[in-house]
């Protein structure tokens, strides 16, 4: 595995170009806003004057084969893996230290979202996010997406389902 330092090094930070051109690709309105760096999720949605529910956190996890899928969960709620594995139809499920989710993804941590990365996984969207408008991470740190979800979840034909608590 590369080491994260000398990826980005490389010049492979580009996080929000990727997603701009990934959602441009699927057809996916998106507007990718500049924000202050935040320290976590609740700091985020204040800076963009919104509730942690209206943030999306794009989760990459770990089936048991070495693939990946994300899943979307509002940020005032948390994955249910029993939930999860259930919709996904696997015994178990986890998620990859750091360096595995930026090998899987191109993005670091607080940055992940399925536009532009690096891998083609499958999307499950937890079913409280449908009919609305989120913010989700933009492929780098100090900028944010904003999309309709449901865009999103057709974009990707994501599997909607009860997957949070």
């Amino acid at each position: 595995m590369e080491d994260i330092a000398s990826i980005l090094a490389e010049g492979d930070d580009m996080g929000r170009e990727r997603v701009v051109q990934d959602a441009a690709a699927r057809g996916l309105a998106v507007d990718v806003v500049e924000r202050p760096r935040a320290g976590s999720l609740e700091e985020a949605a204040a800076t963009l004057g919104i509730s942690p529910a209206d943030i999306v956190k794009s989760l990459v996890v770990k089936r048991h084969d070495g693939t990946f899928l994300f899943a979307l969960i509002p940020g005032d709620r948390q994955i249910s893996w029993k939930k999860l594995r259930a919709v996904v139809g696997v015994n178990r499920l986890q998620l990859p230290d750091a360096g595995q989710a930026f090998e899987a993804t191109g993005y670091e941590r607080g940055t992940i979202t399925p536009l532009g990365a690096r891998g083609s996984w499958p999307v499950f969207a937890d079913a409280s996010i449908v009919g609305r408008r989120v913010a989700l991470g933009a492929g780098e740190h100090g900028w944010s997406a904003w999309v309709d979800a449901d865009a999103l979840i057709a974009a990707f034909g994501a599997t909607v389902a009860d997957i949070s608590d």
